[in-house]
């Protein structure tokens, strides 16, 4: 298979997946609801793996992982749900690092916004860990925006997912201690 192919196929799996998704929450959101309070009931280990295989294929859907949280507060307690959330971020980060280089991301930048790429080729080379760490703990903006950017970019992956874990280390921990108070108080 040709890598041309091959980068085909990528993203038409990727496609589907993403559209598979979509369909099954918009149609059955009341199954997948279901499910995983059929999931949060039975075996922990079971669960827990399921969560880490969300969270880290999670980042090519451009999901933020606040939107998996809510599931590990059912049936994870909080260290053990910090610990496989950072796990999904790193796994979920390196993947779309290197994915970005099979899309030919940096390719298309280069074409289409070549002056803007050009300062923050810059600007992430000069203060890359500041930048990616304030950009992961930021909430409104998706840190896997970052990951492609710095994949397409090939800033080094070591200082990405540095600042990757402690941005998001510092939100995931304050989204699941926070929720986990949360939930202590509503039950």
């Amino acid at each position: 298979m040709t890598f041309a192919r091959l980068r085909v196929v990528l993203v038409a799996v990727w496609a589907v997946v993403i559209l598979a998704a979509v369909y099954l929450v918009a149609t059955r959101g009341d199954l997948v609801r279901d499910e995983a309070l059929v999931l949060s009931s039975s075996s922990t280990l079971l669960a827990a793996t399921i969560y880490l295989v969300v969270g880290c294929v999670r980042g090519f859907t451009l999901v933020p992982v606040t939107y998996l949280i809510p599931f590990g507060l059912l049936f994870l307690g909080p260290w053990v749900q910090l610990g496989l959330t950072l796990v999904g971020i790193l796994v979920s980060s390196a993947s779309i690092y290197y994915f970005s280089e099979h899309l030919h991301l940096a390719e298309y930048f280069e074409r289409h916004h070549a002056q803007p790429l050009d300062r923050l080729r810059g600007l992430l080379r000069r203060i890359e860990l500041p930048i990616v760490v304030a950009w992961s703990f930021f909430p409104f903006v998706p840190t896997d925006a970052i990951c492609y950017v710095c994949g397409a970019l090939e800033i080094d992956i070591r200082k990405l997912l540095l600042g990757v874990l402690v941005g998001e280390g510092i939100t995931c921990a304050i989204y699941i201690f926070l929720g986990r108070e949360l939930v202590s108080f509503v039950l």
